[in-house]
């Protein structure tokens, strides 16, 4: 007896390239359990531009997903097509005695590219060591940690739009990067991210960023004199473990919200009723208010509600205890941000993509 494709588990179509009912669950680090209705592994972008122009594309909705570790899965299940970026693959595209510039696949590890340069002495990444994720979400949200962000070492990316299939390569300034922000952030789910062309620093020419104390603080204390790439990403990857969860123990997407950023104006009126907010300035002249601090002001810091609540060591962070579904983290994610609203006037940004 053959059954119906509707109910058949993750059944195969399209030789191979698409398949059905697929439990997202593995492949979000919050471990949120959602089905989705087609679900496809893109592995080279050619198999992609076919895909864009087929019917069953054409007629549904979708969404990318690369290391799922910045998503909410609100839905229990989502009638779309999930792409998930595997596109995989190193090039070196030129050096030069200063810069060597490589190609990445939008599928790669961003752990395993910072790992990657890091053994073969190319400088650049070291302050984003530890971030999860894959190198195509990466422009995205234009990730970024002690002081360094990922427009910093962006040269191009190529970009496959999800409406006519066509490849498309940008320049650093053509994908408007900002504060946890880029121009994919408005469109991410027209583009996908096939590769990206970054331009690091060779041996003998990496100009470390040690701009936070807690870094320098750290080598200092383990006797470091003379700093290096790999002594400066030990030392991000020890203050990350020291403040965010394992996602592989603890689901979480890290920071939930983005930090706040306000005019001199707004933060003299906080001031004057918060005199003890804390406040980092920007080269523009505004202030970066740290979400954390307003968080753990309205007492949500180590807050549980259920399988939900905001973890104990960092109050940016939103964490699943058990088997949460998305509806209940947005829900709790809400009360926080109208308990900032009420007390500083201030409507927290969320950072991690809400997938409705």
């Amino acid at each position: 007896m053959v059954l119906p494709t509707e109910i058949l588990p993750r059944q195969v179509l399209h030789n191979g390239q698409m398949e059905e009912y697929v439990d997202l669950l593995p492949y979000n680090t919050f471990h949120i359990a959602s089905t989705a209705r087609y679900f496809v592994r893109v592995r080279h972008p050619d198999q992609l531009e076919a895909l864009v122009h087929s019917p069953i594309f054409q007629t549904r909705p979708h969404i990318v997903l690369g290391g799922g570790s910045n998503i909410l899965l609100a839905n229990d299940t989502y009638e779309c097509i999930v792409l998930k970026n595997e596109i995989s693959g190193i090039e070196i595209v030129y050096q030069d005695e200063k810069h060597t510039a490589f190609r990445v696949g939008g599928g790669v590890a961003w752990t395993a590219l910072v790992s990657y340069c890091l053994d073969h002495d190319l400088g650049g990444l070291e302050n984003l060591a530890l971030i999860p994720g894959t190198v195509g979400a990466a422009p995205i949200q234009n990730i970024g940690a002690y002081g360094v962000e990922f427009s910093d070492v962006l040269e191009s990316l190529c970009a496959i739009d999800l409406i006519t299939g066509a490849r498309r390569q940008m320049s650093n300034a053509e994908c408007q990067f900002g504060y946890r922000d880029s121009v994919f952030k408005r469109t991410s789910q027209d583009v996908f991210i096939a590769s990206v062309t970054l331009r690091l620093t060779n041996p003998g020419n990496h100009p470390l960023n040690m701009t936070y104390g807690s870094i320098r603080r750290i080598l200092e204390n383990r006797g470091v004199q003379v700093p290096t790439i790999q002594s400066v990403a030990d030392a991000v990857c020890l203050l990350r473990r020291s403040k965010l969860p394992d996602p592989e123990l603890l689901g979480n997407a890290g920071s939930f919200f983005k930090n706040a950023v306000v005019d001199q104006l707004a933060y003299d009126a906080l001031q004057a009723v918060h005199p003890a907010i804390t406040v980092f300035s920007r080269a523009d002249g505004s202030k970066v208010i740290p979400a954390a601090w307003l968080i753990e002001r309205c007492g949500w810091k180590g807050r549980r509600n259920g399988c939900v609540g905001v973890y104990e060591q960092h109050a940016l962070v939103i964490v699943n205890y058990g088997s949460v579904n998305g509806f209940d983290v947005l829900e709790f994610a809400s009360q926080i941000r109208e308990d900032v609203m009420d007390r500083f006037g201030i409507w927290l940004e969320y950072e991690v993509r809400i997938v409705t």
